[in-house]
This record gives C-alpha cells, sequence and structure tokens, in this order.
C-alpha cells in the first residue's frame, strides 16, 4: 500500500514538474530596429524604432506606455498602425555630437489578484552614430 501511495506522489510531482518545464520561463524582450548608424538629418531628428515581445499572458495590452530615454530626457514612443508590437518615436539630437545614446523602457499593467500591478522592463543602452 505504502509503495502504491509513492508511486501516485511521484507521478503527480512528475506531471506538475513537466506542466512547468514545457510553459517556460514568462519572458519580454525589447528589440532595437534603429540601425546603429544615420546620415545626420538637417532638422537634427532621428526615427527610433523597436519591437515589444512577450509571453506573459497577464499584461493588460491597453496599458501600454512606451519611451525611448536619452538621459533624463523621455520621448514617448507611439504603437505603429497596423504593425502588432512595433514602436516608434522621433528624437532630436545634439547638433555638434556624433552619437545618440539611448535606451528603450516598456510600462504597463499585469492581472494579478485582487487587482492589477505596474511592471516596466528597460532596454540595454544602444549608440545611434551620426554621420555627415
Amino acid at each position: 500500500m505504502m509503495k502504491v501511495k509513492k508511486t501516485m506522489l511521484l507521478a503527480v510531482l512528475a506531471v506538475i514538474l513537466n506542466g512547468c518545464a514545457t510553459n517556460g520561463p514568462t519572458r519580454s524582450t525589447i528589440t532595437n530596429l534603429t540601425p546603429p548608424e544615420l546620415s545626420r538629418s538637417p532638422e537634427n531628428q532621428y526615427l527610433i524604432e523597436c519591437l515589444w515581445n512577450s509571453n506573459q499572458q497577464t499584461i493588460r495590452k491597453d496599458s501600454f506606455k512606451a519611451y525611448v530615454m536619452v538621459g533624463l530626457t523621455f520621448y514617448e514612443m507611439r504603437q505603429v498602425p497596423l504593425v502588432e508590437n512595433r514602436w516608434e518615436a522621433i528624437v532630436p539630437g545634439i547638433a555638434d555630437q556624433n552619437t545618440l545614446n539611448y535606451r528603450i523602457k516598456f510600462e504597463y499593467l499585469y492581472n494579478r489578484i485582487p487587482e492589477a500591478r505596474r511592471d516596466s522592463k528597460r532596454s540595454e543602452q544602444y549608440q545611434l552614430r551620426i554621420v555627415d
């Protein structure tokens, strides 16, 4: 009788662990689509683009706010129409500089009991080279 209980317990644990292993960890990624080098624009403004991907099912899609962070300044990104998960923003450069260092940040709500919670994800730092 004890062997049957142990076998049943091991079978239940195997099913639970297998279910967790196949779902995998929750991952959210920010993919920078901006080329590493652009020609200097006469208006000194540059298009920053990215993709957001996540397998987290609890994220509220209508709660996204995305930003390009240049130093301590935030430039709001907008979602590209007709393209899922793609975002863009126009960011000013500095006339006498040849680089623009930036990060991309997403803020969002996710469902949690008893109420939704805020979270965010920030990219690594990127550098845009501006060539004359």
